[in-house]
């Protein structure tokens, strides 16, 4: 233990990453504040925090991994990492409820004066066209249905050893995420309205541009499981780092299919489509 001690790479002191880690947090949120409302520090103060941010999650992340190899893992730590990341995807999937609830309180339930602005339709009458729900947004559904199937047999190849199917399920996986991401991408530069203009489009670029954030998140923790996996990690028996990547990857999988049909579907009823 303590040669392997001697080889690790410290970024931020051992002893205060996960104090920095939480301050880092709060100096980005902050800057943010800044940044948006154009104070002075707001095109510095949240890529400082940003970089503290990275930095401990960087070095704390490596110890987890470090503790793997370890054995240090029991199966009551490993249970508690589960209890964890399940906390985690709730606490997610709270964040997202406030994203539909604000949609559909736009749609269902505006107040007078929105109702005014809006001209008692949805979505807006200043939204001249919507996209059509059944072009890029259903090839995207689709793309993440499919990268669901095969982080499963990732999954599945896991367990049975066949550490190939590992490899495979994983890169097919990562690319359909990037495939989805680039679309998305498109669909933003050639959306027929912009964010910010009204209720209907900060409601849809916030809703869906935090899932493809998440979706980025995702495919940056299925790619350090590829690099794990080429590194030998990961056994039948130990193998929560990727389970825990799997679980957030059907995650946002679900969300997208919400997001689909409340959306891109029943928000754009009866609506000029683009």
């Amino acid at each position: 233990m303590a040669g392997t001690k001697n080889h690790d790479f410290h970024i931020l002191p051992p002893d205060i990453v996960p104090l920095a880690t939480a301050l880092g947090a709060l100096v980005f949120t902050s800057g943010m504040v800044l940044f948006m409302h154009k104070l002075p520090g707001g095109h510095v103060v949240p890529w400082l925090g940003m970089a503290v941010l990275l930095a401990g999650m960087f070095q704390w992340f490596s110890k987890i991994v470090r503790e793997a190899h370890a054995g240090d893992h029991t199966p009551v730590v490993q249970l508690h990492q589960r209890y964890g990341m399940i906390l985690f995807i709730a606490s997610e999937v709270m964040f997202f409820v406030g994203w539909f609830w604000a949609f559909f309180d736009f749609s269902l339930f505006p107040s007078k004066i929105a109702e005014e602005v809006i001209g008692g339709q949805w979505p807006p009458k200043a939204i001249e066209a919507v996209i059509n729900a059944w072009d890029l947004p259903l090839l995207n559904t689709l793309i993440l249905l499919c990268s669901g199937t095969t982080v499963t047999w990732a999954h599945h190849a896991l367990i049975h050893g066949d550490r190939d199917g590992l490899k495979k399920g994983l890169w097919a996986t990562i690319l359909l995420g990037l495939l989805f991401t680039s679309i998305q991408a498109y669909e933003y530069i050639h959306a027929p309205f912009a964010f910010g203009k009204n209720t209907y489009g900060s409601a849809f670029y916030m809703a869906t541009g935090f899932h493809g954030f998440h979706v980025i998140v995702g495919t940056i923790m299925l790619i350090v499981c590829l690099k794990r996996a080429y590194n030998g990690d990961f056994t039948p028996r130990q193998h929560f780092g990727f389970e825990a990547a799997a679980w957030y990857w059907h995650f946002v999988d679900v969300v997208w299919l919400f997001l689909f049909m409340c959306i891109y579907v029943w928000g754009n009823w009866g609506a000029v489509i683009e």
